[in-house]
């Protein structure tokens, strides 16, 4: 799933560390958050990330009502699983982990959805209606997450289940304000409507629109959509020109831009490997 990746902040043992440590604020982790975006060496990411969840945790515990810390925790742990963990049972702890931080604070913004969230589809999609721009950031968050711990728990058909209702959110989240997180939410929707193939209920020209739209509104800044769209939308419909089209570009394109430096990066060697597979796969 897409989503920009988190790196540690290294913090030295150093005079002033303690004092950085306790007066930690949520800017401060919105600010490390850019920086790590910003980063153009995956491996620095991959190494050094379990430091700063480490970190997080701590603040965290420190200040367990502090739902930007929460939103930033599971920022974290969502991105480094998606990105670096390949053994199962892990990945499947840590994208727990995530979940349930941005649970956590969704329920402290909104307690209507919180109370919701295990009730039916339509009891849950009426306790959105009245949500707005104030708990955008936390349903974006949670759906994100819920995103990705159903997508490491493929296996379990009661997960899956849970997809409508991440909809429903991602859904809601368009209604707020598409431009969010320079619509992330047509990147989810666009890989959810192709997880089936047409025949069995996908929905793939629907995607290519959610992908399109998405391409629009970060203005070609973030060449992960393009990959995803390859990857989700131009395989699943078996379109080879589209497909070498849209990887050539992001070959093409240059990987330094301002908040995706980062994602731009490991878009590139993900186009690069595809790319590679396309004689074979089409």
């Amino acid at each position: 799933m897409l989503r920009p990746l988190w790196i540690l902040l290294v913090v030295s043992v150093l005079p002033g560390c303690a004092s950085l440590v306790s007066s930690a604020t949520s800017d401060m982790a919105d600010n490390i958050s850019l920086a790590i975006s910003n980063q153009d060496d995956p491996a620095t990411v991959r190494d050094g990330a379990p430091a700063y969840l480490i970190m997080i945790d701590g603040l965290i515990e420190g200040d367990p009502q502090n739902r930007n810390l929460l939103l930033a925790g599971s920022r974290l742990y969502g991105s480094y699983t998606a990105a670096f963990i390949e053994d199962e049972p892990r990945a499947q702890r840590l994208a727990g982990k995530s979940l349930a931080y941005a649970r956590r604070a969704l329920c402290i913004e909104d307690a209507r959805v919180c109370e919701a969230i295990d009730s039916k589809l339509d009891q849950f999609e009426a306790s959105l209606a009245g949500t707005g721009k104030a708990e955008l950031k936390a349903l974006y968050s949670f759906a994100a997450a819920w995103a990705s711990w159903i997508q490491v728990n493929a296996s379990d058909w009661n997960a899956v289940a849970d997809l409508s209702k991440v909809t429903a959110l991602f859904e809601r989240c368009l209604v707020i304000d598409e431009d969010y997180d320079g619509g992330g939410a047509h990147v989810y929707l666009g890989v959810i409507k192709t997880l089936l193939p047409a025949a069995l209920g996908g929905k793939p020209e629907l995607a290519r629109a959610h992908f399109e739209r998405a391409m629009e509104i970060s203005a070609g800044h973030n060449l992960m959509i393009s990959v995803l769209m390859a990857k989700n939308y131009a395989r699943n419909v078996f379109d080879r020109e589209l497909h070498d089209a849209l990887l050539i570009s992001v070959e093409a394109a240059p990987a330094d831009y301002p908040g995706y430096t980062l994602i731009n990066t490991l878009a590139k060697l993900e186009a690069e490997q595809l790319l590679a597979e396309s004689e074979d796969f089409f």
